[in-house]
């Protein structure tokens, strides 16, 4: 991709990065309004069935993502016009989502400088670790790097201790108000479980809100997963790094059925996205649909998503994902080359 290739691009998000006050207002009320109706329902038909409860908690989880969307945005000041309506609504979304605004805007925001940088990990990303590093790595890093990409504890454990446990502590070096927005998204959170418990009992609110918690977590963990760990995805080192292709090659389009797509408000064009953080998530699908070059970047469907479970380190020779067993027959092809050599 050439340097002009990459300017033309950018140049083609411009007229889908303006935000349309009136399709920010409407999908407010087609999101909250329906998570607060679904909420309630599930609270109701704790007279009727857990089962159905449960159902309910689902489609409840679903539409809790689409609030996280709305949150992302707000944090990219792409939702609103006026930069402090996207601070008063991530506020208020943050709370609903356990996520505090400045906090993970900063962080989320050092992702999109960084992603696919190999010499920049480390903020606001997954853990990944390349071969090589894996090779190097002491035994105890070894162990907490094959637990930590472990699917049942990235998406079983992981919505708690993200969202329930590192989310309520600010990171250092952060400034004043990032710091008192943490405290005060913490003080509201309480606020509200406390004011929840007092209308339903604390029992009823712990068996509607936590399967909802834990699929909307689950389902959080997951896009932000896949939409960078796919097997021909972008990785380089810093001399090597590029924005443009980091965005293009190294963030997915991922093709959902149409209603995951509405719940997961088009973050499935997450190329486009980290093309231009400034594009609303509902121009995403449009941008996308307007640039030629765009309909060729890496595209993986909810079948071909799972195949990236299998993936656990990046190997750089290859330029594409590889499994532990893979890496290892590796390492062993390579000593065997190598005492041959030596032979």
């Amino acid at each position: 991709m050439t340097i002009q290739q990459q300017k033309n691009l950018r140049k083609d998000m411009a007229p889908y990065e303006k935000a349309n006050t009136k399709q920010s207002v409407q999908q407010l009320i087609n999101t909250i309004l329906p998570f607060m109706a679904l909420w309630f329902l599930a609270y109701k038909s704790l007279e009727v069935s857990y089962v159905l409860t449960l159902l309910l908690a689902i489609i409840a989880g679903g539409f809790l993502v689409r609030i996280f969307i709305i949150f992302h945005d707000c944090c990219h000041y792409s939702f609103f016009k006026k930069r402090s309506h996207n601070k008063i609504l991530g506020t208020i979304t943050g709370v609903l989502t356990l996520f505090p605004f400045h906090q993970w805007g900063h962080d989320h925001s050092v992702h999109h400088a960084t992603s696919g940088n190999l010499d920049k990990r480390g903020v606001g990303d997954m853990w990944i670790l390349t071969v090589q590093e894996y090779k190097d790595a002491s035994l105890w890093t070894k162990l907490r790097y094959r637990m930590y990409r472990n699917p049942i504890i990235m998406f079983g454990l992981g919505p708690i201790y993200v969202f329930l446990l590192k989310n309520r502590f600010n990171r250092r070096g952060a400034k004043r108000a990032e710091r008192l927005n943490t405290y005060v998204t913490n003080v509201a959170i309480v606020g509200v479980v406390v004011l929840m418990c007092l209308l339903v009992g604390w029992k009823a609110f712990v068996l509607v809100q936590l399967p909802i918690f834990w699929i909307s977590g689950a389902a959080g963990i997951w896009l932000f997963y896949v939409q960078h760990q796919f097997e021909d995805s972008y990785f380089e080192e810093n001399d090597e790094w590029e924005y443009v292709k980091a965005a293009v090659e190294g963030s997915s389009f991922y093709k959902l059925p149409k209603a995951l797509q509405w719940l997961t408000g088009n973050i499935g064009y997450h190329h486009i996205h980290h093309l231009s953080p400034r594009v609303p998530n509902y121009h995403l699908e449009a941008a996308h649909n307007s640039s030629v070059p765009l309909q060729h970047v890496p595209t993986i469907t909810l079948k071909t998503s799972l195949t990236s479970l299998r993936f656990r380190l990046w190997d750089e020779d290859q330029k594409t994902f590889v499994r532990f067993k893979d890496a290892k027959v590796q390492r062993q092809k390579s000593f065997t080359t190598q005492t041959k050599a030596e032979l």
